[in-house]
């Protein structure tokens, strides 16, 4: 096991109605002024909006509201609210929605307290302490953001999206109801429950040896979300099967189920290429395509995991072949992502190999010239990945 430092700052609120508790949550915790932040229709149609401004008011606790936050979300409307936040003087965030709200949140605190642009953060990824502290009501349990120290951004007039780290920008407060997840449709349930799948495989497949307390959560999580996905789509108002997807989702990303490993992040990062590439592409029906290609590229460096994986995830039986049990391990993946309705090349995603060059300079400068670490990569590994995921 390596040296790690594990931060977890987050107070989490789980369960129905939860949400009712924001105002008051936040009022125990200082806020005074408080910048609401939220994507499209649906939390508004929903009457959740209109639960927390009442929550809020009933609190005494003024706030100012920026909505409009998209997949993917970009630096513009960024900006926009820092310099509203900046001007109305708010001491705190509260996102409303999914993991690509919770990101934009987190780049509004950021940046409200520094008097550069909050973009040269994520170009220059230095520390910054002074981060105003982020709330969090979770509509759609994915990324794991309402827990994590990451945070992924849009520039679309660079045609560049590239995330930024700091246990500084965790949120310190968490409230989920699986309720708030039950309308959600079933390819964003699906894209959900891949994100996570892939935030745990990210962390799995690494240069490390075993390290059985951290593999067995890891595992463990592996096994919920399997076995969960097809119980949440068939009855997607089955309150167990989402609280168990919706706390899974926040384990996945937390950070737990990777201590003491160096875990890769090499996929995430080929990914983020496309849907810079093309901002509609939503996150986890990228990774759903470039995992299986990435570990078809990079198993033979330790065949051994990939057999050990699939026999714990998916019950493959030894066949005395390393190498094969390692291929059928990734073909079992592929099949899990298909199941749920994933596409499986980048045809299906509108990517064609023109494109494949045009992503690979944002790469180098996202990430440099070798990535990864279960398999140190090129721009030239890129490639050959890309091609494999359209299916050459």
């Amino acid at each position: 096991m390596e040296n790690f430092t594990f931060v977890s700052p987050t107070e989490f609120v789980f369960g129905r109605g939860v949400e009712e508790e924001v105002g008051q949550k936040l009022a125990d915790r200082g806020a005074h002024r408080v910048l609401l932040h939220y994507g499209g229709r649906s939390a508004e149609e929903s009457g959740l909006l209109d639960r927390i401004r009442r929550s809020l008011t009933n609190a005494s606790l003024e706030f100012v509201e920026v909505g409009g936050v998209r997949p993917n979300p970009e630096i513009t409307l960024i900006r926009e609210a820092v310099e509203i936040g900046k001007a109305q003087g708010v001491d705190w965030v509260l996102a409303v929605g999914g993991g690509s709200v919770i990101d934009s949140a987190k780049a509004i605190a950021n940046g409200i307290p520094l008097e550069e642009d909050v973009w040269e953060l994520f170009e220059t990824k230095r520390p910054n302490k002074e981060v105003l502290p982020i709330a969090v009501v979770l509509t759609i349990p994915a990324a794991g953001s309402e827990a994590s120290k990451n945070t992924v951004i849009s520039n679309d007039a660079l045609g560049r999206k590239t995330g930024y780290g700091s246990d500084y920008q965790r949120p310190k407060l968490a409230f989920l109801n699986p309720e708030l997840t039950f309308t959600l449709p079933p390819f964003q349930t699906a894209a959900g429950l891949t994100d996570m799948f892939c935030h745990l495989l990210e962390r799995f497949f690494d240069d490390m040896g075993a390290v059985p307390v951290t593999d067995n959560l890891n595992l463990s999580l592996m096994k919920t979300v399997r076995s969960e996905a097809p119980r949440v789509l068939a009855d997607p108002d089955n309150y167990d099967a989402r609280a168990n997807i919706m706390w899974a989702g926040m384990l996945c990303h937390q950070g737990l189920a990777g201590v003491g490993r160096h875990e890769d992040w090499a996929t995430h990062a080929l990914e983020h290429e496309l849907s810079a590439l093309d901002p509609a592409i939503t996150h986890g029906a990228g990774l759903a395509v470039m995992f299986p290609a990435w570990m078809e590229y990079v198993f033979d460096e330790n065949p051994a995991r990939f057999a050990f994986y699939g026999q714990e995830i998916f019950g493959l039986a030894p066949t005395g072949d390393v190498r094969a049990d390692a291929l059928s391990a990734i073909d079992e993946t592929r099949a899990f992502f298909a199941s749920l309705g994933m596409p499986t090349s980048l045809g299906e995603l509108g990517v064609e190999e023109d494109d494949i060059e045009k992503m690979l300079p944002t790469l180098k400068q996202n990430k440099g010239d070798v990535f990864g670490s279960f398999k140190k990569l090129t721009a030239d590994d890129a490639r050959a990945i890309y091609r494999l995921a359209l299916g050459y």
